[in-house]
């Protein structure tokens, strides 16, 4: 029975955790997994609850953090290193940047027959600047040729790493695409609904924009604020606007919201009626999502955005930046609507455009479950692993 090390940065909430926890959990009998994860950031939820409703008990390696520090990177490569001598697996695979780089790196000196690196995004524009961009390329250009095969989640992401960044060769990337237990979007629709509503104070003939994610420099919540403040002054309906999570750039949205003289509240600390609630993080999106009426996402980059595909899987329509792979995830004008990339008058304009006609509204929403339903199910996830696991263990003989 081939044995797999699996690796991933931290828990925190996103596609990245619910994928290596479907992973570890339902792949058939034929393989043994082992998961290990790294500290919990503390500017991030906690995602825990994610592997405990799953039964599985992951090692955990407190020094693998998200920041760069020499003196707990290598402890934490010492420490994985250690785990596989003793544990001896057939494929290490490690999920996204940190644990790509530790993980990759013991498995090589260990002689892992088969090391497997799925990138769930990468940060190789919008992060950082150019010196600090390129040191991150030659690293991971570096890791590709010590890796049997990577793992692009879209086939945009396949072309970016390939084509413009050119971290390997194409026949050495295997596009698969993030799973997820979508049944729960589709579930107790109208208590959902109302609960979401009684919580925050907001009527029935209210409409709701949301945003869902990290509240950071890359995720562009300025955009958001400044479509918004647009919206609000536009439209002929009541509107409720909603940052759903938390992070670094808090302090700096708030600041911006003042700027822009939108009213807002932190709903952990009053339930009063505003333009514009921060809810900070909430483990029930399923909720958020059935109580909104309008999804958006703002991003100078993305990998494949989950909060796009849980709104679909929602039935609620979308007004998104285009950029990484997200356009492998929606149907430009089916279920969504795409702008240029921190363009605020069209975003806008499009916000607009969904608010103004329920009828819009109604007909994006229904296409939603039907584009996501089947693709980008765990199920499905866990096949198209299982098979590139075959292939390559046959071309890497134990």
């Amino acid at each position: 029975m081939p044995k797999i090390l699996r690796i991933i940065n931290r828990f925190n909430l996103g596609g990245p955790t619910y994928n290596v926890a479907y992973l570890s959990k339902y792949m058939s009998d034929d393989y043994e997994t082992l998961l290990v994860g790294g500290a919990k950031d503390e500017s991030e939820e906690s995602s825990d609850f994610i592997v405990e409703n799953l039964s599985l008990k992951p090692i955990i390696i407190p020094e693998m953090k998200r920041e760069i520090n020499f003196k707990n990177d290598y402890a934490a490569y010492k420490k994985i290193k250690k785990i596989i001598q003793e544990y001896q697996p057939d494929i290490v695979h490690t999920h996204a940047s940190k644990a790509g780089t530790l993980g990759r790196l013991a498995a090589y000196s260990c002689g892992v027959p088969v090391i497997v690196h799925t990138f769930h995004g990468h940060v190789f524009h919008s992060y950082f600047g150019k010196l600090k961009t390129l040191f991150y390329k030659n690293i991971e250009r570096y890791l590709a040729r010590r890796s049997t095969a990577i793992i692009a989640i879209s086939e945009k992401q396949k072309q970016e790493l390939v084509e413009i960044h050119h971290i390997c060769n194409s026949d050495k990337v295997h596009v698969i695409p993030l799973g997820f237990d979508l049944l729960k979007f589709q579930e107790n629709t109208i208590e959902k609904r109302k609960s979401f509503r009684s919580k925050y104070n907001v009527d029935e003939d209210e409409i709701v924009i949301a945003i869902i994610g990290r509240i950071v420099p890359v995720k562009n919540h300025t955009l958001f604020l400044e479509a918004l403040k647009i919206v609000s002054e536009k439209s002929s309906k009541k509107i409720r606007a909603f940052i759903v999570g938390d992070g670094e750039d808090r302090i700096v949205i708030e600041s911006k919201a003042k700027e822009l003289n939108i009213p807002f509240i932190d709903s952990t600390k009053t339930n009063n009626k505003a333009l514009l609630t921060f809810t900070s993080w909430v483990k029930e999106i399923d909720v958020v999502l059935t109580g909104s009426d309008i999804i958006t996402l703002t991003s100078f980059n993305e990998g494949t955005p989950v909060s796009l595909i849980e709104a679909q899987a929602a039935n609620k329509p979308i007004v998104t930046t285009n950029v990484g792979g997200i356009e492998d995830v929606i149907k430009s004008g089916d279920t969504a609507l795409l702008c240029k990339n921190n363009n605020i008058t069209e975003f806008a304009e499009q916000i607009l455009k969904l608010t103004e006609n329920e009828q819009l509204r109604a007909e994006m929403a229904k296409n939603g479950w039907l584009h996501v339903k089947e693709k980008f199910h765990y199920a499905r996830l866990v096949a198209d692993m299982e098979n590139l696991y075959r292939k390559l263990l046959k071309n890497n003989p134990l």
